[in-house]
């Protein structure tokens, strides 16, 4: 393991700086003490829990492993100064921000608690602004990550941000799968990487059977970007495994494009309905296997999932 790489895995507070990506509905309560208790850093994705649900699932979350573990935070939740008071009474060790850039107000209020603070970074320029906000650690994810994703790929953030910001760990995510890629990253000075999608089939994922089943089968070039037909009706790009649901959004868009000139629904209207397509879609493949019509979100590291097996033996594999 190279310095920063020791430096990684102090600042985790684990054996393997290896974080567990947090993806809604996957990574809970078993997935997420499995990866703590086999020497990674498992965190927990609160989604759009409830204050008293996420604190209901970290308490379960400890009685699972003795270990540290984190909680992920989207930040457009509605509750989120309510979700950080949680995560600061529940003496959570680290606190990762999503889905936009955290104010400092936010920062300050998570190390009030001695709480440490991650971000994602999509350019060395939020970097630099994270950095001087006090953020405690950045993650750096690629285009190839599954779920949200940003637009410029991980090799290319890697090369723009590594070598830029040296105050604070750096750990890399985007379509990582394997020991070489880890040991890549981490030779070019990163403290660690993020993986999710490796850990969806691990025998402690909670995912429905048909879900697995899909990531085990599927090919990197299986996991597609969301399409957008028109400017007019923003969609945000997601990476997901290409099903008849995306196939359906693309004809859903085009119905309501024609709805919205011929003047029958409002631009606004209009808007909404595309925006709340998906609404759903992932609990419905993730939790009820469907796999049809569900959002299959997953990183074009997907190829690399080949079988159903234990964390312990997925990190195995990975750490050489």
């Amino acid at each position: 393991m190279t310095s920063r790489g020791h430096e990684g895995a102090a600042f985790l507070g684990c054996r393997y700086p290896i974080l567990g990506g947090a993806m809604t509905w996957v990574s809970e309560r078993s997935l997420v003490s499995a990866l703590s208790n086999a020497g990674a850093f498992g965190v927990l994705a609160c989604g759009a829990m409830s204050p008293d649900r996420l604190r209901e699932e970290i308490q379960a979350t400890r009685a699972l492993t003795d270990k540290p573990f984190g909680v992920n935070l989207i930040l457009m939740h509605p509750e989120l100064t309510t979700l950080i008071d949680v995560v600061c009474e529940e003496n959570v060790s680290h606190l990762v921000f999503a889905g936009g850039i955290p104010t400092k107000a936010h920062i300050d209020q998570a190390h009030q608690a001695h709480v440490k603070v991650m971000g994602f970074a999509p350019n060395a320029g939020i970097a630099k602004k994270l950095v001087k906000s006090g953020i405690d650690a950045l993650i750096i994810e690629g285009h190839e990550a599954g779920g949200h994703i940003g637009p410029v790929s991980t090799t290319v953030l890697v090369q723009e941000v590594l070598g830029t910001i040296t105050e604070v760990p750096v750990f890399v995510a985007g379509g990582i799968g394997s020991r070489q890629a880890i040991a890549a990253y981490m030779a070019m000075g990163a403290a660690g990487c993020q993986l999710g999608t490796r850990f969806v089939c691990a025998t402690e994922s909670r995912a429905h059977p048909k879900f697995k089943a899909a990531f085990i089968n599927a090919h990197a070039r299986d996991a597609i970007v969301s399409t957008q037909l028109d400017k007019r009706f923003p969609v945000i790009p997601v990476r997901a495994l290409k099903n008849q649901g995306m196939d359906d959004f693309v004809t859903f868009q085009r119905q309501v494009i024609e709805d919205v000139d011929g003047g029958v629904l409002s631009l606004k209207e209009g808007q909404l309905k595309i925006e709340h397509y998906w609404a759903g879609a992932l609990r419905r493949a993730v939790m009820e296997g469907d796999v049809d019509t569900g959002s299959l979100m997953c990183g074009q590291s997907v190829g690399m999932v080949t079988r159903e097996e234990p964390v312990a033996a997925i990190l195995a594999d990975l750490v050489g």
